[in-house]
């Protein structure tokens, strides 16, 4: 349903597990997200098969850098450590003891006992989908409270820092930094890299912009900037910082400079008022964007429409602080409500994957001709991450789709934006649909030389299917009526190469290319179907006719080559009937609605799937066994039996939560071994993919817009700008549109004659 306003309701958690020695509510997951708002704030503690907040350092989420983080508290004159794994020579503290660990949609607590108070450490990272300027602020808060565990009084001190690791891509190239403190209403540490490059990255981190710390300057608050040891010797002695800076730049590594804070919560009985810190990493520009003739354009994060400083935003988010939270309690129930409509496990995996999925989205705006922002023609970006460095890849926009329509569909129109633009211009030179919009983010630059990866029917039908969607969620005809010529040079494309699709990769490219793929060809052909809707709503009925009639003729012979002799299961490619797959495209047919393949497919697959389950759920086919989390959800969500459907969902929260794994959620992964597979696919957006579900409960019921231009859909609704607007809720049924009524069987001769002369 679209979550733009909310009952404030309590979330009934699925469960919760020992691990290690503390409780994780719902499960432990390999690693739990602290800071993750952008594909450069993204911090992780690297949790597998039981590190605690203070066992570990919390890593960016390459695996490969450390985030230096740091916690202590002083309990009587004792310290603590809370977080990290900092040694401070001549100096005594006490690990403090992990109690507890509970995630949602956008938070992950926990209660670490120091003596005889309990700290409760909460990273916050806001979802705000309905909100682009707050979605857009690349800000995540952490917060602390303090309470006595014994019924007596104690006096607590607490104190936080990170470090210059924040901003580099290695710590090997030893670059240098400089840093500022700001001190008013709010006090800022502000640390950068003394040699910027504009839209460059060295080891998947940015190097531009600037990191921040951030805390409101209330009673009891210091600070403090120097080597780690001396700042952290500093608080563990005495309790306090002393507000002083140390102006000596350098080496990350030299001296490991640290950008620290500390608070006095004075005498302690009860819960103490939470003391709120803000992380956060920004620059501008954002993105370097192509345009018409070869041309670029400077893209800035969203959040500048409302803001002119950092210091603005930093402000406005942290005094926000209260509100945020109600505002993130109501999104986490929704979901979770939601989600365990369907199951409990359903639901964990689902909370699992949303801060993953809208950590690795910029949403941007470009100038005007007077240099003010301009918001008619707002456009999101996705780092492809960990697989690839690519920008706007279609088929990882693609599986993430379901998350967006859940959310709000004009997040996901604004992804599909910046790909039908460039392609519009006429600088692509090949017929289908590019891979993607450059190939090292954030440089949106395009493939005018054509050499993007070829995948052309996997990424037509993409466009395809998310184009019409969006269209029917939102009842916003923008994308069909500038870019239906474009939508229909592709499907042109597909009506020649669909049905017997020729060697070629798709999405799953790392199992290789293969001629003849049934679940290529599944794609296609909805995407054909997609494309008589389009026509239909366009009000193009000789269009509509000419593509469904191909389509249902399509699916007549698709039939006939890719069930198995034995009539058991579909094969994986043609005529190979030992061989099957997750035939996750059949997703679309029902999204859609448009029905065009039988519902014989669908309870042939359930059946063949029912008890095909490894340890850790159904293999992608049968050339591996590993599998995909993403595409198992969207196999879930066409099944025919719950209990089939459970199934799958069990093996992959089994996965999720094994233990095995220490990178932020893999969609890869082996299904007899339970890790990740081929060393990569982790922290992806692709995971939005695990609410295809959701998606399917919530999606609206339309009326054919040909019989009356004013029905209502249910759905979220977007302007054409892509920004956000109010919407009803949705009913939890599954979509029931209108098809347009049977039509007259054409030879697929003749059909094929009106497309190749058209």
């Amino acid at each position: 349903m679209p979550l733009l306003a909310y009952a404030v309701v309590s979330v009934t958690l699925a469960l919760s597990v020992r691990a290690g020695n503390w409780t994780a509510t719902p499960f432990s997951p390999a690693s739990v997200p602290l800071a993750v708002r952008s594909p450069y704030l993204s911090v992780w503690l690297p949790q597998g098969a039981g590190n605690a907040l203070n066992d570990v350092w919390p890593e960016f989420w390459t695996g490969q850098d450390v985030s230096g983080w740091s916690g202590f508290a002083k309990v009587d004159g004792t310290a603590y450590v809370w977080m990290g794994a900092p040694g401070v020579p001549n100096t005594t503290f006490t690990k403090a003891t992990q109690k507890s660990l509970q995630w949602t949609s956008t938070q992950s607590s926990f209660v670490m006992t120091a003596g005889p108070v309990d700290l409760n450490i909460t990273f916050f990272s806001p979802v705000e989908p309905s909100d682009l300027v707050n979605q857009s602020l690349p800000l995540s808060y952490y917060s602390i409270s303090a309470a006595s565990n014994d019924q007596n009084s104690h006096k607590v001190q607490v104190y936080v820092d990170i470090s210059g690791e924040w901003v580099t891509g290695t710590r090997l190239s030893a670059p240098t930094i400089n840093w500022t403190t700001t001190a008013g209403d709010v006090i800022t540490h502000q640390v950068q890299l003394t040699n910027q490059v504009e839209y460059s990255e060295l080891g998947d981190h940015i190097q531009q912009g600037a990191a921040y710390h951030s805390t409101l300057s209330v009673p009891g608050t210091t600070y403090q900037t120097g080597q780690d040891i001396v700042v952290r010797a500093e608080f563990i002695n005495n309790g306090v910082l002393n507000n002083t800076q140390d102006t000596q730049f350098r080496a990350v590594n030299d001296n490991w400079p640290v950008f620290a804070f500390a608070h006095d919560f004075g005498t302690v009985t009860a819960a103490t008022t939470p003391v709120v810190y803000s992380v956060g990493h920004a620059r501008d520009p954002a993105i370097q964007y192509v345009t018409v003739n070869n041309g670029r354009m400077a893209l800035s994060s969203y959040f500048w429409t409302r803001y002119s400083t950092m210091a603005d935003a930093i402000a406005a988010f942290l005094k926000d602080y209260n509100n945020a939270v109600a505002r993130a309690d109501a999104f986490d129930a929704q979901i979770n409500n939601d989600a365990r409509n369907i199951s409990s496990d359903y639901a964990s995996l689902v909370a699992l994957s949303i801060r993953q999925t809208f950590g690795a989205i910029e949403i941007t705006v470009g100038k005007k001709m007077d240099g003010t922002l301009d918001t008619s023609n707002i456009l999101t970006f996705t780092k492809q991450i960990s697989s690839d460095n690519t920008v706007n890849t279609v088929d990882v926009i693609y599986p993430s789709w379901p998350l967006f329509l859940y959310t709000n569909p004009a997040i996901g129109r604004s992804l599909l934006l910046p790909s039908l633009q460039y392609q519009n211009s006429g600088q692509y030179p090949n017929r289908w649909c590019a891979h993607d919009m450059g190939s090292s983010y954030p440089n949106a630059t395009g493939h005018n030389d054509g050499l993007d990866i070829q995948m052309p029917v996997e990424e037509s039908g993409n466009m395809l299917i998310m184009a019409l969607s969006y269209t029917q969620w939102t009842n916003d005809m923008s994308l069909l009526s500038t870019y239906s010529g474009l939508l229909d040079q592709w499907t042109q494309f597909l009506v020649q190469d669909s049905l017997i699709p020729a060697n070629q990769v798709s999405t799953d490219n790392f199992a290789g290319s293969l001629a003849n793929q049934t679940n290529l060809a599944i794609k296609g052909i909805v995407g054909i179907q997609a494309m008589a809707e389009i026509a239909r709503l366009t009000n193009d009925m000789s269009k509509y006719t000419n593509y469904s009639t191909l389509a249902a003729s399509y699916v007549q012979q698709w039939q006939n080559y890719a069930i198995s002799s034995s009539g058991s299961h579909l094969t994986l490619s043609y005529g190979d009937d030992a061989s099957w797959g997750l035939t996750y495209n059949l997703y679309a047919d029902k999204l859609l609605a448009t029905n065009v393949f039988p519902s014989s497919v669908y309870d042939l697959q359930t059946s063949w799937y029912n008890g095909k389950a490894n340890t850790y759920g159904v293999i992608l086919d049968t050339r591996h066994t590993y599998t995909k989390s993403d595409w198992s959800m969207w196999t879930a969500a066409t099944v025919t039996s719950n209990d089939v459907r459970d199934q799958i969902v069990s093996a992959v929260v089994k996965y999720a939560s094994d233990g095995q794994n220490s990178n932020p959620l893999s969609d890869l992964y082996d299904t007899d071994s339970g890790k990740q597979a081929m060393g990569g696919n982790f922290a992806r957006p692709v995971v939005g993919g695990h609410l295809a579900l959701l998606a399917l409960q919530a999606a609206p019921n339309i009326t054919d817009p040909n019989v009356s231009s004013s029905s209502t859909s249910t759905g979220s609704t977007a302007s054409p700008t892509g920004s956000p607007s109010t919407s009803s809720n949705k009913s939890g049924a599954p979509p029931r549109w209108s098809n347009a009524g049977s039509v007259t069987v054409l030879s697929l001769l003749g059909i094929l004659c009106v497309f190749l002369v058209a």
